[in-house]
């Protein structure tokens, strides 16, 4: 598989919106039950990328595999060097490099830009491909919220990663 990764435009929406729809209707990733419209993708990717950070998509063929994007852990100033990031790839091709290539180029950015801090913050602790794919990363785990989330008639853990990036704490930011 040759995959390219570029910044996501306005053309990608559509693609997008497909692999999230499948996401939030039959996994649990994400704790959204109704899958948002291509206006509500396209507003969230213009809020991230108005906001300076990175919203990618994996390319095959002139077909999007996949999309990443990384943005701001809270909103309140004293987090501003943390980001948090979130990748969803298209399922019949989930598991072969795709996610690993995003994450991989979303933390590159993130630490080009500052950020010292980076949260997986993952759907359901049985997420074992999202699990694997930070932790080969160099993403520890830092906690599980038990039971936090309910999909499906069942309650659904969150897995909270984190990676240093960059000096991380060791020292302060100019």
């Amino acid at each position: 598989m040759t995959i390219t990764l570029r910044d996501a435009v306005a053309a990608d929406v559509p693609a997008m919106t497909a692999i999230y729809a499948h996401h939030v209707l039959h996994g649990t990733g994400t704790f959204e039950e109704d899958p948002p419209d291509a206006g509500d993708i396209a507003a969230r990717m213009a809020k991230v990328q108005d906001g300076g950070h990175a919203w990618l998509v994996a390319e095959e063929d002139g077909l999007i595999l996949g999309y990443g994007y990384f943005a701001p852990f809270r909103p309140r100033s004293a987090y501003r060097f943390t980001a948090e990031d979130s990748v969803y790839i298209r399922d019949d091709i989930r598991g072969q490099g795709v996610g690993k290539a995003l994450v991989a180029e979303l933390l590159r950015r993130a630490e080009a830009m500052g950020i010292r801090q980076m949260v997986a913050v993952i759907g359901d602790s049985d997420n074992v491909g999202s699990i694997g794919l930070h932790i080969s990363l160099g993403f520890r785990q830092v906690g599980v919220l038990k039971a936090v989330g309910m999909k499906f008639g069942r309650w659904v853990d969150v897995v909270q990663m984190q990676k240093a990036l960059g000096e991380g704490e060791k020292t302060l930011p100019d």
